[in-house]
């Protein structure tokens, strides 16, 4: 690099690639192309911005330890493209539908400079370009007519940090009425748009006024840190560590905060359960208040209905089995089991992994068959609910679908006054049940029907709110069987035995027989060792080996997601490795290539597609900015602004895997990854492996996990509700 550019402490450019980017941060790691001539990388909170942009940034030099030379942004703004690269980029960058890269590089090579200008003012020349038809021109200059007929409010949403594509989705949100909106109250953005924060709101919120202990910001501050605790599986917050938190956030007085809790209280957009001093002040959002108190009734309801199955309880099991020669012999809990289910109105199975649940499952169906007694299977996620389905050999829908998500209208068509027409209910997996899909799951049992929730209480709890199925164990308010015993098919696996001996706190078994192990273990302390391995594992040795796929076999599980062994990374080489070219598009600093495995990152009711679903990029349109994705069969398609809602999956988080199997599973574990680090992230990994599971990394890192038993705490009144004490 030249010297003369190293002594500027700013530096303007064009965008050319954006490496990573974090929006809660936020945070932007880009590529900036300086003078025409010299690429550097610039970080800091650059956010948000695209790629073709130009920006002008202020700030200084740093010596990064391991990415070496970078200019650290302290300020920043956006400016009007003026180079021949930039309006190239920025025009193909996927902000005018019809214009992608090419048709970008076309136009600006037929107008150069004035590309721009042609566009608004001659906008007919658009025509004469060499494979611009007269049809693809009047999409152009549509898209583009749109665009400019916009251009207050992106130079409103612009001048307030916000970049082109996230302003182009505010507007489509809330049309000509954005500008006023945002003015009125501009953490609107926060609760209405994805993808738009608390933290860039607040910034727009400063440039308008809005700052300090003004009451608007108090409010929108204290509902972000109830979200943010909601997100992390809390159903509520203590008034206490609500108060300091969201000081902390606006860096205003705690008196302020809960003052603003009262006036949020009275209008009815969260709950304060007042049962004391404010030690034991409870805070919820209004409705995770209400779920709560609805799936208690609920409960106490369906346990108190008379059930319409009431002849099976002299049904003979054991007939059933010498008459059946492919019934399996069951063993006195598993008939226990089956016993309970049919003579309680709910149930709770739980069991880790060779305990006999499916095998107690495909029992209780053969006997639910053979009295013709209705039954309905379901589980939180497609790829659980399609597991279920393969083990039993029945119908098994997910409990969205069961419910009969209604898109048009919103909401489920199958309620209190339209029950699920099923005299057993068999919910899978219920480990992975949030509170709120508990509560519509409920509310669309009939009360003569009988409930049966089956599932591993020490994986890891759901991602959504609420600990539902330790809630229910912990109260004693349902009757639980527990199964303990590994039976010896299924001992025989290193998976089961080593799941096993982590919940117990022991050290992990490992076999020298090559040609018998699914377990293995391979010790890498340093990270970029433990990279290399993962590499080689997934593009070579298993593949050959196993004769399995991997790019669609192979399932990465790393505790975290920043680091080099961390999600975003794994993702990023793991592309490069197995999917480096065809066609794509880029958003946020993430290329999504056709044949990548992506993963649905948030609930799209609309599309019928949930947080975790996993599917494969099967067509990718540069120009429209539009691809297609393929989950199990179904074909779902994205615009440009729905491409956030998906990501590269390649390697996942432990908490996404939930209720997911894969073939082979490889689990990178580190010390830098020390914060996850604890027993039930381990367990979860391992138990998501069917044939292989291959742990890579420190011997330090696995004795982290295996000796810290931390289960997390989550903030729930259920079990307590559940115990009859309510407040």
């Amino acid at each position: 690099m030249a010297n003369n550019l190293r002594e500027k402490s700013l530096l303007q450019g064009t965008i050319t690639r954006i490496t990573y980017q974090d929006a809660d941060a936020p945070y932007t790691v880009a590529r900036l192309e300086v003078d025409d001539i010299e690429e550097v990388t610039v970080v800091g909170g650059i956010f948000p911005v695209s790629e073709g942009e130009e920006i002008k940034v202020g700030g200084s030099w740093k010596i990064h330890p391991r990415y070496g030379l970078q200019f650290q942004a302290e300020h920043w703004e956006k400016i009007e493209p003026a180079t021949l690269a930039g309006i190239e980029k920025y025009l193909g960058s996927g902000l005018i539908k019809g214009i992608g890269p090419s048709y970008a590089k076309r136009l600006v090579a037929a107008f150069g400079l004035n590309t721009l200008k042609v566009l608004t003012d001659e906008p007919s020349k658009v025509m004469k370009v060499s494979g611009i038809g007269r049809v693809r021109a009047a999409r152009i200059l549509r898209a583009w007519r749109e665009q400019r007929g916009m251009q207050d409010v992106m130079v409103f949403l612009q001048g307030h940090g916000v970049g082109s594509s996230l302003a182009l989705k505010i507007y489509r949100a809330f049309g000509a009425e954005t500008v006023a909106r945002v003015k009125e109250n501009p953490y609107c953005l926060a609760e209405e748009i994805y993808g738009v924060g608390f933290i860039l709101a607040d910034r727009i919120a400063s440039t308008l006024g809005i700052s300090g202990d003004f009451p608007l910001r108090v409010q929108a501050g204290l509902m972000h840190v109830l979200k943010k605790f909601a997100d992390d599986g809390h159903c509520y917050v203590p008034l206490k560590a609500l108060k300091a938190n969201a000081a902390a956030l606006l860096q205003v007085d705690e008196d302020v905060a809960e003052h603003a809790v009262g006036k949020l209280a009275f209008e009815g957009k969260l709950v304060v359960d007042e049962r004391g001093d404010d030690e034991d002040k409870r805070v919820y959002p209004r409705d995770l208040y209400e779920a709560e108190r609805s799936v208690a009734a609920h409960i106490q309801r369906l346990m108190a209905s008379p059930s319409d199955i009431k002849g099976l309880k002299a049904f003979n099991l054991s007939a059933l089995q010498r008459s059946d020669s492919a019934s399996v012999l069951l063993e006195p809990e598993q008939r226990d089991a089956i016993v309970h289910a049919l003579s309680h109105k709910m149930l709770v199975i739980t069991g880790g992994p060779g305990t006999g649940k499916t095998t107690l499952l495909i029992a209780l169906l053969k006997i639910l068959k053979h009295a013709e007694v209705s039954f309905a299977l379901a589980a939180p996620t497609g790829r659980a609910a399609k597991r279920m389905a393969e083990l039993s050999g029945e119908e098994a829908r997910t409990i969205h679908r069961l419910l009969e998500y209604n898109p048009h209208e919103g909401g489920f068509l199958r309620d209190e006054g339209d029950p699920i027409q099923a005299s057993v209910i068999v919910v899978d997996e219920a480990s992975m049940l949030d509170l709120p899909l508990f509560d519509h799951l409920l509310t669309a049992v009939a009360p003569e029907s009988h409930l049966v929730l089956v599932g591993d209480v020490d994986q890891l709890p759901s991602v959504g709110p609420g600990g539902v199925l330790r809630d229910l164990i912990d109260s004693k308010a349902v009757p639980v069987v527990v199964l303990k015993r590994i039976f010896r098919q299924a001992g025989e696996s290193l998976i089961v035995q080593n799941a096993h001996r982590i919940l117990r706190g022991e050290q992990l078994t490992l076999e020298a027989d090559a040609d018998r192990r699914d377990f293995v273990f391979i010790v890498r302390e340093r990270e970029e060792d433990a990279l290399g391995v993962i590499q080689e594992l997934v593009k070579e040795r298993i593949p050959r080996r196993f004769g399995v796929d991997g790019a669609q076999d192979i399932q990465l599980l790393s505790p975290m997601h920043r680091g080099l062994l961390g999600t975003v990374n794994l993702n990023r080489e793991l592309q490069q490795l197995l999917n480096p070219a065809g066609l794509s598009i880029e958003r946020g600093g993430t290329t999504l290539r056709l044949n990548d495995r992506v993963m649905q990152l948030r609930n799209n009711y609309d599309k019928g597609i949930f947080n975790g679903d996993l599917g494969r990029i099967t067509a990718v349109n540069i120009e429209e900015g539009e691809l297609a994705v393929d989950f199990d069969g179904k074909r779902i398609p994205y615009n440009a602004d729905d491409l956030d809602e998906i990501g590269l999956a390649y390697a996942i988080s432990v908490h996404k895997s939930q209720g997911s199997e894969y073939p082979v599973v490889i689990i990178p574990l580190h010390t830098s990854h020390f914060p996850m680090l604890h027993r039930s992230i381990l367990y979860t990994a391992v138990t998501r492996g069917r044939e292989l599971v291959v742990l890579v990394g420190s011997k330090r890192a696995v004795a982290m996990a295996i000796r810290n038993i931390r289960i997390e705490k989550r903030f729930t009144g259920l079990k307590e509700r559940l115990q009859g004490n309510s407040f």
